[in-house]
């Protein structure tokens, strides 16, 4: 259940099937993004494979030295656009790779256009989401609904990015949905249609425990998003922004040109990996201390390093460490810019009153405007109990809680979600709120579950 290494697992085996020479990868928009994120440019180049263009560039060159090898998502616009490449093609021969399911009638007009011959395979991988770490990932959809109600083309994109990552995953799940949201049944639904039509391609090996998809309708939680984050990714993702694990930094005061635009991948950055969702604090200090050990095997070099500032400066005084450690001027820009962001927006302050109304009940000294969070993610959307749990077992946690105290006042707040998973893992998620999508077994058993 790793989806970096799945969509790697793709990825490598099409440069492998396309045999020795070399190649030119051609891919459309999204499938760009689907193979940055799990691939350097550099570790492809060392497959032979020389060349990457989008298929609706308008000014590509014929090279019929090179064989192409073609991965795109099945769009009406993509088949359109192959279908054009192969009446003209610019290569020697053609290994075509669809993301998702392709229809019949789409690879019947694409074997009447290779009137040349130069296709030699056609085959679905389905690479169809964004792999954003082992354990995570996304369809980078923004805005999904329309009021309460799925827009057309984006459950559409949904069903295919869910449906696909069962497929390299290898699942056929029993399906729980969140029965107060209609959006969470509807794509229960039509991922189960999906399973039902295709039922040729979920044909894997039964486990003896069958795997579980639980559909959740994030308004069930509207307070998680509001409050500020303090571990690294998540401080990076809310104040700065990643884009296909990409970051710009182009707006930051005196920033370098060569740190304009800067690359955190946990897959190629061992100091991400690590620290990625350790809190801020912990962050500066690791940082720190991969600097001071720099400074013991150079004593020439030896200057305080007392805060974010000092280091941005050893940083830039030294160019024999930058040129060593690229991966740590990198982390002191970023960990730098998101200090000047903490202070210049007061976020200590604002992150101390945001769990204050999160997690105590007195918010006598704080006034709100709360009108738009209920409308949003009020009881009368909610299936979950959000905030006063009503069982005696769950008041005696929260009263003991309070007495044990917190030992960090910015992390006090712990989002709905740990509760719903605790209880799927341990058997105790009631049916009546997360029901099953048609007949199951094994109920309580699921070991893998794939929570969206």
């Amino acid at each position: 259940m790793n989806v970096v290494f799945a969509v790697k697992q793709y990825i490598s085996k099409m440069i492998e099937d396309s045999g020795p020479g070399m190649k030119v990868l051609l891919m459309d928009k999204e499938t760009t993004g689907i193979v940055s994120m799990v691939y350097t440019q550099s570790e492809i180049l060392q497959k032979e494979v020389y060349l990457f263009e989008r298929i609706d560039s308008q000014n590509r060159e014929i090279m019929k030295h090179l064989k192409a090898i073609c991965f795109l998502r099945p769009t009406k616009e993509n088949v359109d656009y192959m279908i054009q490449e192969l009446r003209r093609p610019k290569y020697t021969i053609y290994f075509i790779y669809f993301s998702n399911v392709i229809s019949k009638s789409d690879v019947k007009s694409l074997a009447e256009a290779d009137e040349q011959e130069v296709v030699a395979e056609v085959q679905e991988f389905y690479g169809d989401y964004i792999a954003v770490n082992p354990h995570l990932f996304s369809l980078n959809i923004l805005g999904c609904c329309q009021g309460r109600n799925w827009d057309p083309a984006q459950l559409s994109r949904t069903t295919q990015g869910l449906t696909a990552l069962l497929l390299s995953l290898k699942k056929c799940p029993m399906i729980r949905y969140q029965l107060s949201s209609e959006a969470a049944k509807r794509l229960a639904e039509c991922v189960k249609q999906v399973i039902t039509k295709e039922y040729e391609l979920f044909e894997f090996r039964r486990t003896e425990v069958p795997p579980l998809l639980l559909i959740l309708d994030r308004c069930d939680d509207a307070i998680t998003p509001l409050l500020n984050q303090w571990t690294y990714q998540a401080m990076v993702h809310e104040l700065l922004g990643i884009n296909n694990n990409r970051i710009d930094l182009s707006r930051v005061p005196g920033i370098s040109k060569d740190l304009r635009e800067v690359v955190l991948s946990a897959e190629n950055d061992e100091f991400y990996a690590n620290n990625m969702y350790l809190n801020f604090a912990e962050i500066g200090s690791n940082i720190k201390n991969l600097m001071e050990d720099f400074q013991k095997k150079k004593p020439k070099e030896q200057q305080k390093l007392e805060s974010i500032a000092d280091m941005k400066a050893f940083v830039e005084n030294y160019p024999q460490f930058k040129k060593m450690s690229g991966t740590v001027s990198k982390h002191v820009t970023v960990v730098g810019e998101l200090s000047r962001l903490v202070s210049e927006r007061n976020l200590l302050e604002v992150s101390e009153v945001e769990q204050e109304l999160a997690c105590q009940n007195d918010h006598s000294s704080a006034l709100q405007l709360v009108s738009a969070v209920v409308e949003y993610g009020g009881k009368r959307v909610r299936g979950s109990d959000l905030f006063s749990p009503k069982d005696a077992v769950a008041i005696t946690k929260q009263f003991l809680k309070g007495l044990k105290g917190v030992e960090n006042v910015y992390t006090q707040h712990q989002p709905f979600l740990h509760e719903t998973l605790d209880h799927l893992i341990k058997g105790r998620l009631k049916e009546n709120l997360y029901p099953y999508l048609g007949p199951s077994t094994l109920r309580d058993r699921t070991e893998k579950k794939i929570i969206f």
